[in-house]
């Protein structure tokens, strides 16, 4: 360090600037109780004046506690699992918990153990697992942790916490509004097989057809990406269709490209319904029917659940939240029923 760089303030300047001892300090850094007011805030004053840091490492020691997390998250820049990652962060730190993420593009085995192993180094106090990858939860929970884990996952697994939105009954909503409207033929257009949340939307689909006497004939397997979407759209039989469920609004977007570049106009000819309800959902051509999630939330939901295993405490049932049906203009009755058919009052 240069020897004009002025030297970090420590805890017991704070402490001899508020005339109190470090352990005072201390207990006011970690929120503890059995200190006056007057005091706190003598102690909070001092910590601004000196511009004080308190150490992460010094912090565990007096108190044994880091106050930190780690979460492992995959799936690139999916929305889904991007945004709740940000929101479970804002929470955090709102709450005054230091997050250590590890992104990752896919679920490499390699690379997710070496990223809880780096988690445990850095002393944290729990971990939460976001992903769109079915075996990342279960590398993490192989590892025989001894810091509690809770899994973003829309179906409950034995023995771990989970927290998740119903995928199952925003598909069967999304699919209901089609057929309300009239489609018999309704085609699905499914996220990757190993994305629980995609198999849950494909269930959805299938028994609310079934429900409905439907049969489910035309499936597509994408990647959520709009270059699926439009993969599907360039070749799937649109002929023996009048609407499609898409797993996800990226992929629904790049049907949409694909069918007009057949010369298939949506909704006239094809209907497309999407799922997450992107930011730029609205502002499709057409703006698209989709089922939004709350991933604010579901991020928020994730910490708390989290913290309160963390803290000893049997942490309060999450009920899944039900993804709102977003009725837009990308969806419409076929065209068969509302063509008019003249009657001959001249017989």
């Amino acid at each position: 360090m240069p020897a004009d760089s002025p030297r970090q303030a420590t805890i017991f300047d704070v402490a001899r600037l508020a005339g109190v001892s470090h352990q005072t300090v201390s207990r006011v850094l970690n929120d503890l109780p059995n200190v006056r007011p007057s005091t706190k805030v003598r102690v909070q004053d001092a910590i601004k004046k000196l511009r004080y840091v308190p150490s992460p490492a010094a912090r565990a020691l007096v108190t044994r506690r880091s106050r930190t997390i780690g979460v492992v998250a995959t799936g690139g820049t999916e929305f889904g699992p991007s945004s709740t990652v940000l929101y479970f962060n804002a929470a955090a730190r709102d709450a005054r918990w230091s997050v250590f993420t590890a992104n990752m593009v896919d679920g490499d085995p390699g690379s997710v153990r070496t990223a809880v192993e780096a988690f445990l180094r850095q002393s944290v106090e729990g971990i939460a697992v976001i992903s769109a990858h079915e075996g990342v939860t279960d590398i993490v929970a192989g590892m025989e942790l001894t810091v509690p884990l809770v899994v973003l996952q829309a179906t409950e697994l034995a023995g771990i916490v989970t927290v998740g939105t119903d995928q199952y009954q925003g598909a069967r909503a999304a699919v209901r509004h089609l057929i309300g409207l009239g489609h018999h033929e309704i085609a699905h257009l499914a996220g990757p097989r190993d994305a629980v949340d995609a198999r849950e939307r494909e269930r959805g689909w299938r028994d609310e057809l079934a429900d409905n006497g439907l049969s489910a004939r035309v499936i597509g397997t994408g990647d959520w990406t709009p270059a699926a979407g439009f993969a599907f759209g360039s070749a799937f039989p649109a002929h023996e269709v009048t609407a499609v469920f898409a797993a996800n609004d990226q992929m629904a977007l790049g049907l949409t490209h694909a069918l007009t570049e057949r010369g298939l106009r949506v909704p006239e000819d094809v209907s497309i319904v999407g799922f997450d309800d992107i930011p730029e959902a609205a502002h499709f051509s057409p703006p698209l029917t989709t089922v939004r999630q709350d991933f604010r939330q579901l991020g928020t939901d994730l910490l708390v659940t989290l913290l309160a295993r963390i803290n000893g405490e049997q942490p309060a049932p999450v009920h899944q939240a039900v993804p709102q049906l977003v009725v837009r203009s990308s969806a419409v009755a076929p065209v068969a029923l509302t063509t008019a058919h003249p009657t001959d009052t001249h017989g």
